[in-house]
């Protein structure tokens, strides 16, 4: 009998989501093993990286306080930890699941390239523009997708809120959001209502990241779609997230239960059509490859309007992504399946020049 694939599930991170990633992680392993040997090499919050004997134990662990957070007191980085390059070496596909800075912004995937690792998922480039939310909005805009219209701003050049407020009001208005430019899970994001909001929001947008965007608030239905594939991508079925928070923040997206993701969409057919068709015209306007969620407002006059890419989504069955495509007939374990094959496909087409 022929040796099973390797499949390495890199996890955890030093993003705020960490926890999301480790979630992610146990159910693709636990999925995922009747096919592969999968190989778990976990990122603490602190950036240390695990030796997939180091993972395991904190994977066997009972205490409840390991389905939050991996622990290792050791120094931070791969490099630090010559046992984990090898460990790497030894794998034959990775899927990264590690979400935010470090993980979906291209210096992971950077790294497995460098490695000569094949990988699930968008390239360096794709996976950097898709985190930079000012970059991928310029890129899908002269795609000739609708985006909200919005500012950029720069810590370098801020000198307080009166420098920014009347642009604001001429050309974003009122409401209007106040976002780190590279970030997830709405950490660091403020709707603001008055000139009066805007610096507090500004300021804690900095916190999170160096370049910040304030950009109209859209009216309608949230609606997502789920995209699969290299070259020949497909969409699924679209999804709606329903809230009661003011918009869709952490708490709503994580600890509030009042929050239903409605698989399909409430939406015509027609619509449906036209989102689909858009997610997969953004979809290939950066680039992107394995998989990707695009997200979309519908306005009530049907105006559809591209929030952003998420090019390395929750991977739990209950998230977005594998629901849609659960929804389409394939399934969760099918699905990871198909991710691995077409991450060694762009592998081979990379080694082949």
């Amino acid at each position: 009998m022929a040796d099973r694939m390797r499949l390495g599930v890199i996890f955890g991170g030093q993003s705020v989501e960490h926890e999301v990633s480790v979630m992610s992680a146990q159910c693709v392993t636990d999925a995922a093993s009747d096919r592969f040997d999968v190989v778990p090499i976990g990122v603490t919050k602190d950036g240390a990286w695990l030796t997939p004997d180091e993972t395991q134990r904190q994977l066997g662990r009972d205490d409840e306080k390991f389905h939050k957070t991996l622990e290792l007191a050791g120094e931070r980085g791969v490099l630090a930890r010559p046992e984990v390059l090898g460990a790497l070496k030894e794998i034959d596909v990775a899927f990264p699941l590690i979400h935010g800075t470090h993980g979906e912004d291209g210096t992971l995937q950077g790294l497995l390239e460098m490695a000569g690792v094949a990988y699930i998922g968008a390239g360096v480039a794709a996976s950097a523009i898709g985190m930079d939310k000012a970059l991928m909005k310029r890129i899908m805009s002269q795609a000739g997708l609708d985006v909200a219209d919005h500012i950029v701003v720069r810590a370098a050049h801020y000198e307080g809120v009166e420098q920014i407020a009347d642009a604001v009001e001429a050309s974003v208005g009122y409401p209007a959001f106040v976002k780190p430019a590279n970030g997830g899970s709405s950490v660091g994001i403020t709707k603001v209502h008055s000139r009066e909001d805007l610096g507090q929001a500004v300021c804690l947008a900095f916190r999170h990241d160096r370049k910040v965007l304030i950009e109209e608030a859209i009216e309608g239905r949230e609606v997502e779609c789920a995209v699969l594939g290299n070259d020949n991508p497909e969409p699924s079925p679209l999804g709606e997230i329903s809230y009661t928070r003011e918009f869709y923040d952490y708490e709503a997206k994580y600890l509030d239960d009042s929050t239903e993701l409605i698989v399909p969409a409430n939406v015509s057919d027609e619509t449906t059509r036209r989102v689909q068709e858009l997610a997969v015209q953004g979809y290939r306007s950066i680039d992107c490859a394995g998989m990707g969620r695009m997200d979309f407002f519908v306005t009530p006059d049907d105006r559809i309007i591209i929030d952003e890419i998420n090019t390395l989504p929750g991977f739990t069955p209950t998230s977005m992504y594998p629901l849609l495509w659960e929804h389409a007939g394939v399934s969760y374990a099918d699905l990871i399946g198909r991710l691995v094959d077409l991450g060694l496909e762009r592998h081979e087409e990379r080694a082949n020049g």
